[in-house]
């Protein structure tokens, strides 16, 4: 029923305010220091802004090896507002198989995250906390100043398990112009990733 009701909230939204489209082309989809997928990912985007408060659509679906891999499909919603300095999102994570029995609508198969970040000049700060959908609850904090983060997790972001926070990413990002490049280490599994993207 919830799921049901953010779905309205969100239609309605897109007739009554304007909206923004946008995508990326990745050569991998990493994400807090994990590669989902294992290939080239295009990941789509939709939102509209209605006052201060931002909702949305985000999804990134791997290239190849297509249905026979469904670990990089994504297909996420999202809420968004600022208080101050402060930013506030509720995203609702859902991973489609497209198997036939999905059940989009059977909330125990989303991840409810709720996340809060704060800009001080150069540096940023999120926090980020499952609070549905992942029975260890993981929360996992990123710092970033301009090009290089640090992160810490526990839960399902570590190799464990843990409840223990440990460092998950370490990366680089540099951009130019629609291009975009990352090289993230993950100290928790002992790998690198080397990334490059396209904004279209």
């Amino acid at each position: 029923m919830r799921v049901l009701i953010f779905l309205a909230v969100l239609i309605q939204s897109f007739l009554i305010a304007e909206t923004n489209i946008g995508a990326d082309i990745v050569s991998r989809y990493v994400w807090r220091g994990v590669d989902y997928g294992n290939a080239v990912a295009i990941q789509p985007n939709i939102e509209v802004a209605i006052g201060t408060i931002t909702v949305g659509a985000w999804g990134s679906w791997a290239i190849s090896p297509g249905p026979t891999d469904a670990s990089g499909n994504e297909s996420d919603l999202y809420v968004s507002t600022k208080i101050g300095p402060i930013g506030l999102t509720i995203n609702d994570y859902y991973f489609p198989a497209y198997t036939g029995s999905d059940e989009l609508f059977n909330v125990d198969k989303h991840i409810i995250e709720v996340s809060s970040g704060v800009d001080v000049q150069s540096l940023n700060i999120q926090l980020s906390s499952n609070i549905k959908g992942d029975a260890l609850h993981s929360t996992y904090l990123e710092v970033s100043y301009k090009a290089l983060s640090i992160c810490i997790g526990n839960g399902v972001y570590t190799y464990s398990k843990s409840e223990k926070f440990v460092p998950v990413s370490i990366g680089f990002t540099a951009q130019r112009d629609k291009y975009f490049a990352s090289y993230i280490i993950n100290p928790n599994i002992e790998t690198s990733f080397i990334v490059f993207g396209i904004n279209l």
